[in-house]
Parts: structure tokens; C-alpha cells; sequence
């Protein structure tokens, strides 16, 4: 049985890497990765196949940044030319990048059945390049991972309910594997002289928060007031969005390069609240029960909102901040919304059954 994975950022990486170290132990599967180069960034990208212990890529396609057409256009005449030379059983995509769209669609053309990690999110916001991509994967998709009975009811309510199935979150299975091994190995704390819950973390790359240019000096002009040190990891995009706009730094924010995967989770366990516009932060925040306040109008993790561990934020509202930052506690309640932490298992015995006469 041959199969290629597609990995183009840093959080399909993160869940591949759990699901990867089972597919290379069996002998009776051909793993092919390929890695589409949609972040190239070192800190994004390179690190995270030798701090995860993911197998290097098979190909490295080089796609670069650019417009979300010019892009995904790249990745899938690339990802056809491996596909028509590999000819594989299955394609697997992970969440909702360029890279899992230009997989699917590269796969569905040459009727090769995609497996879709991370299946049925709904933001139920077009305007977010990632709803587009995470819809139209799971339309092409004949085999679903969903990581939720959300995801699985949404699913449902577009006619989608052959090859779906329930497994919990991978990413779930990547913080409860290497969250003791951060705290063992990773110094960031002591590198950026900070004490555990007295300072706030932030991430901020969308679109919607990074190229509108009043939107992204109202994040930070809040991040300005806020009473403890705002540690900013600064994603390529929000980077050079900063640059163009001449922010100052600030005394209360700590701008520095994106952190790997080990130093991260440190970060996020340990920060009395996190900001972010990241799909992914949000649920790795609920996972180490950190308080998360999300800097959009909606959220594809809206259990999380329900249970009280995550708010939303117009970022364009100044006069919300105070309030959502006062109003920010721990919750009582913590159900597990993301499984039991064995979703990688699950996924690879279903991978393993399926049977391949559907190619």
C-alpha cells in the first residue's frame, strides 16, 4: 500500500508527526511525503522535521509565498507530477492550507481517494481563505478524520456521512506526547526573563488581521495597554505588515522569531492568557488549559467558546479589550472536547483496512 502526505505548515507538520512514526513502522505501508514548501521559513519549517523526528520529505516542492491562486496553482502541477510518478493508493491532507486544498484537487483530478485529517471545521466565514480550503477538501475527501461531533454534525448537515469517522484530535496526541519533553529540554522562560503566568502571549497572522492596516494598529496599540508584557512571536506575514506600518516597539511587547514546537508549548502552558487569530493556538490553549482570547468575530472551535476556556474579540473594537482581558477565568468545568489523545492510532488502523480496490 503506497500513500502520499501532503505538509506545507508548521501545524500539519505538529499532527503528522504522530501519525507518520506509526505508517513508517509498517512494513506493508510506503509513506511518500511530500512537503510543498508553502512555509519555507527555517523557524516554520525545517525545525519541525528534526525537533518532531517527522521523516524528511520525499520531495520538497518549493512553493513559496505568494497569492493564494499563484500559490495553490504551483503546489498542484508540482503534486501532479509526483502523484502521475508515484502512483499511489491514497493522498492524505491535513487541515486547511493551500497545501491540503492543492493536494485534494491534484488527487481528485487523477481519481486518487484523499483522506482528509481534520475533517468538517466550520468557521461559516468565506471570506476566510481557510473555510474555502477546508470545504471544498472535505467534498473531494473519501475518507474524513473528524476531530469532534461537531465537526462530524457539520459534515452530516452537507450530505456528508459515507467515509466519515470520529477520531479525536491529533493535535491532541502531539501536546500530551512532547508537553513533558518541553518542559525537560526548553529554557525559553529563563532566555526571556519571564515568570510563569505574569506575562500575556500573542500570534497574529491572518489576513483579515495582517494586511488590513488600521486593524493591525489597533492590536497592537491594545497590546500596548494591557498590563503584563505581551510576548509576540511574529509570524513572515505580520512581520513585514509591521515593517511597512513603522510600529515602534513598545516596552510591553516583546517582538521576537517564531519559536519551535518545544519552546511554544512552554509558552502557551505557561502564559496567564493567550491572543491569537490561529485556529490551532486556540485548541493547543484549551489543551494546556491556558485562557485564550481569539481576535476574530468567530471561531471553527466553537466548543471551546461554550466551555468558557476561549472568547472572541473584534480586534477593531478597542473599547472591548478591557473587558475581555477582566473578564478572562479559569473555568471550573474541563470536559475533553479533542478525545482521548489516541487519534493517530485510530486514524492508522483505519487506513490500514481500507481496502484499496476503491483506486
Amino acid at each position: 500500500m503506497k500513500m502520499v502526505t501532503v505538509l506545507g505548515a508548521r501545524p500539519q507538520f505538529i499532527k503528522a508527526c504522530m501519525l507518520s512514526r506509526l505508517l513508517q513502522d509498517d512494513d506493508n505501508i510506503n509513506e511518500i511525503i511530500v512537503h510543498t514548501g508553502q512555509h519555507y521559513d527555517k523557524n516554520m519549517s525545517d525545525v519541525f522535521f528534526t525537533q518532531l523526528q517527522l521523516p524528511a520529505p520525499d520531495y520538497n516542492l518549493g512553493a513559496g509565498s505568494g497569492s493564494h491562486g499563484k500559490q495553490t496553482a504551483a503546489m498542484m502541477v508540482h503534486l501532479e507530477e509526483v502523484i502521475n510518478t508515484e502512483k499511489p493508493d491514497l493522498v492524505l491532507v491535513y487541515g486547511d492550507t493551500n497545501s491540503t486544498l492543492a493536494g485534494s484537487l491534484a488527487a481528485s483530478k487523477l481519481h486518487v481517494p484523499v483522506a482528509h485529517v481534520e475533517a468538517g471545521l466550520r468557521s461559516f466565514n468565506k471570506r476566510m481563505p481557510e473555510e474555502i480550503n477546508r470545504v471544498v477538501t472535505d467534498h473531494l475527501s473519501t475518507i474524513l478524520f473528524a476531530p469532534s461531533q461537531a465537526a462530524v454534525d457539520h459534515l452530516a448537515r452537507e450530505g456528508i456521512s459515507d467515509g466519515v469517522y470520529q477520531t479525536g484530535d491529533i493535535m491532541y496526541d502531539a501536546v500530551l506526547h512532547y508537553k513533558e519533553k518541553a518542559f525537560h529540554q526548553s529554557d525559553i522562560l529563563e532566555r526571556l526573563q519571564l515568570e510563569a503566568k505574569d506575562y500575556y502571549l500573542a500570534t497574529v497572522h491572518r489576513a483579515e488581521n495582517t494586511d488590513e492596516p488600521n486593524r493591525l494598529k489597533n492590536i497592537v496599540k491594545a497590546f500596548q495597554q494591557l498590563d503584563k508584557k505581551v510576548v509576540f512571536p511574529l509570524h513572515p506575514r505580520t512581520k513585514r505588515a509591521l515593517e511597512k506600518g513603522n510600529e515602534g516597539t513598545n516596552s510591553n511587547i516583546l517582538f521576537i522569531e517564531p519559536l519551535n514546537y518545544l519552546d511554544m508549548l512552554v509558552m502557551e502552558s505557561q502564559a496567564k492568557t493567550i491572543f491569537t487569530d490561529s485556529g490551532g493556538i486556540q485548541k493547543e490553549a484549551y489543551m494546556l488549559r491556558t485562557p485564550c482570547i481569539t481576535l476574530r468575530k468567530e471561531t471553527e472551535w466553537a466548543e471551546t467558546v461554550r466551555e468558557k476556556w476561549n472568547t472572541l474579540l473584534d480586534p477593531a473594537d478597542l473599547s472591548e479589550w478591557r473587558k475581555a482581558v477582566a473578564d478572562v477565568n479559569i473555568p471550573h468545568s474541563y470536559p475533553p472536547l479533542f478525545g482521548d489523545g489516541n487519534a493517530a492510532g485510530q486514524i492508522y488502523r483505519i487506513v490500514n483496512n481500507l481496502p484499496f480496490a476503491m483506486s
